[in-house]
């Protein structure tokens, strides 16, 4: 099989699996109807578009840095009558780091992966109010191979202040913090006892009728390699990018520099 490999950060994310009246909550990590609504909306396709392609993709996320969840208030009005309607709770993760996952067919992820690299929609972290801070495309998909080696070989993303904060938790001396093991939720295989299970796979993203069905989900916890170390850069130099003024009227001469009294 072939998997295609998401980086998912932002300052705020939000991946809610139900929504009861005025309360939005958020999971601990990417649900896959949020994931795959990022791709169907990249590879331009409308909320009434079938999604059963997308739907038999195998799904799994590694939680790199789990972030902090936040609460806030939320007013709105109603679409067709303008109502307002009665304040809501609404949860986020800020400055989580996932790697989310989908496996299937060459044909499909390619395509998908594609639309990740010129999106038809912008994609955004589950809400429209929180766009990714970093690139969702972690390369081209990985033939031969499977969904649950793929989360365990990718780099470990973690923001470099999470991993210095790490590094100092530890009173470590190197600069870089080697990643301890990281939680992954992944579908459940058939005919494999799941872990868990969420209502989250999608069946319509229709606006009047949404539907999402039950799915099993199994739990791991896996340690990915330390990212590269980022490259040595030479002395800064402000004026690189300057160009020089050209000819002898624009050249700044002793002349014609402004002086101060």
């Amino acid at each position: 099989m072939t998997v295609l490999l998401l980086r998912l950060a932002g300052p705020l994310q939000s991946w809610g699996s139900a929504a009861r009246f005025a309360r939005r909550t958020t999971e601990n990590a990417p649900t896959k109807s949020g994931v795959l609504g990022l791709l169907a909306a990249a590879d331009g396709r409308p909320r009434t578009a079938d999604l059963s392609d997308l739907a038999a993709l195998r799904f799994g996320v590694r939680i790199d840095q789990p972030g902090l969840r936040l609460r806030d208030f939320h007013t709105a009005h109603h679409a067709d009558s303008g109502k307002a309607m009665p304040l809501s709770e609404r949860f986020y993760l800020a400055d989580a780091v996932f790697v989310a996952g989908v496996e299937g067919e060459q044909a499909l992820l390619q395509r998908l992966h594609q639309g990740l690299l010129a999106p038809h929609f912008l994609p955004y972290l589950g809400r429209r109010s929180c766009p990714p801070s970093r690139p969702l495309d972690m390369g081209p998909p990985r033939a031969d191979t499977t969904l649950e080696e793929a989360l365990r070989t990718a780099p470990w993303q973690a923001s470099p202040w999470y991993r210095r904060q790490l590094t100092r938790q530890k009173s470590r001396s190197d600069a870089a913090a080697a990643p301890e093991s990281l939680e992954s939720l992944i579908d459940c295989p058939p005919g494999q006892l799941p872990h868990l299970s969420l209502r989250d796979t999608p069946v319509s993203f229709a606006p009047r009728h949404r539907q999402y069905q039950l799915r099993g989900i199994r739990t791991d916890r896996v340690v990915p390699p330390s990212p590269a170390a980022p490259a040595v850069s030479g002395p800064h130099d402000p004026t690189t990018l300057l160009r020089p003024l050209d000819g002898p009227a624009g050249a700044a001469t002793a002349e014609n520099i402004p002086r101060s009294n």
